[in-house]
């Protein structure tokens, strides 16, 4: 399957660059994925006309590291900036560094005016680095007084709130970019759906930056999918196959919630507990197990995540849905509008 039928046209206007004010005020496109036909609905909010009582909505709890680092060389003055992707072990992290040819296996580069340093161990896949950390206190603390967010590298708007780019349910710190489908919610809003009946189940998915990788390849079964930890609680695997024996819709917010639970019903069968590293890559022909319906954002061109929206909706519904979202000015990508698909 050729990577070029997920290709469409994308005007840069339409790329979000700011979060709305409201979180509730993005845009909703319903596609239903058996007959293509599409709704639009001026705010996400229109979500509770389209949920029921004993439905459940999977939602990922991960929460972004302020992972992007400013320092310098201690020998030579020189800046320095460093991305941290994975926690390896201890205070030894997989990173990305720039300029990265400055970093050699013992250099050591100082942040917050020595408050952190890190010497390099050596270097990872994709020319990456491996940084081991010092520091007096607790690690996540430094981070959080001396660290960015990581902006997807589309947006180029500096983000005046942090927490914009958290969902308000984050709670489980480790991931290197936001589970965007997920921004959308408020506090209000939740407790609207639990109102109505909705159940609302969570797993945490901590998302790397393999999400923003283009894909290189000519053809989809060519690329080889990045690998992710998930975990999920006994207590959310018993919720989910409560909801499945009585009847209720299981639909998750975002591909990231959609990839966790799919890797657990393949591996196991059922929802049940259980935590790893998933590299599962869904795209046209994939059958699912796991899920009735998604809640997601609007994709790059071309991109993995397309493709798994295609898997579930269908290629030519969605790059029919695309093309509409495109000519009724949607918002796209982190900070952009939603689609539903049920």
């Amino acid at each position: 399957m050729k990577i070029d039928l997920f290709d469409f046209h994308l005007p840069e206007e339409l790329i979000a660059q700011t979060p709305l004010e409201q979180r509730e005020a993005s845009r909703l496109m319903v596609l239903n994925k058996e007959t293509g036909n599409l709704t639009h609905e001026p705010t996400f909010r229109s979500i509770l006309d389209y949920v029921k009582e004993g439905d459940c909505l999977v939602l990922n709890d991960t929460r972004v590291l302020p992972a992007r680092l400013f320092g310098v060389k201690s020998e030579t003055g020189a800046k320095i900036e460093v991305l941290l992707l994975k926690q390896l072990e201890g205070d030894t992290w997989e990173t990305l560094i720039k300029p990265a040819k400055r970093v050699k296996e013992g250099t050591v580069v100082s942040f917050g005016d020595g408050r952190l340093t890190a010497i390099c161990t050596g270097e990872s896949e994709h020319g990456g680095r491996k940084l081991d950390f010092r520091y007096e206190g607790i690690f996540y603390e430094v981070l959080d007084s001396l660290g960015e967010m990581p902006l997807p590298p589309y947006i180029k708007e500096q983000l005046e709130d942090r927490e914009r780019y958290q969902t308000v349910f984050a709670r489980e710190t480790g991931s290197a970019a936001a589970p965007t489908a997920g921004l959308h919610f408020t506090e209000e809003l939740l407790a609207a759906l639990k109102d109505k009946g909705v159940h609302a189940a969570f797993i945490t998915l901590h998302v790397g930056l393999g999400t923003f990788r283009p894909v290189s390849v000519d053809s989809v079964e060519e690329h080889d999918m990045h690998a992710e930890f998930y975990q999920m609680s006994e207590g959310t695997a018993r919720l989910l196959n409560e909801v499945r024996n009585n009847g209720g819709r299981i639909i998750t917010v975002g591909t990231t919630s959609t990839r966790t639970l799919e890797t657990i019903a393949r591996d196991h069968g059922e929802f049940k507990e259980a935590s790893g590293w998933t590299n599962i890559f869904i795209y046209p022909g994939y059958t699912f197990a796991a899920i009735d319906g998604m809640i997601t954002n609007f994709h790059l061109p071309k991109s993995t995540l397309i493709m798994l929206v295609s898997a579930l909706a269908g290629r030519e519904n969605v790059m029919h849905a695309y093309e509409e979202a495109v000519n009724q000015r949607y918002r796209f990508f982190s900070f952009g509008d939603a689609m539903l698909i049920l």
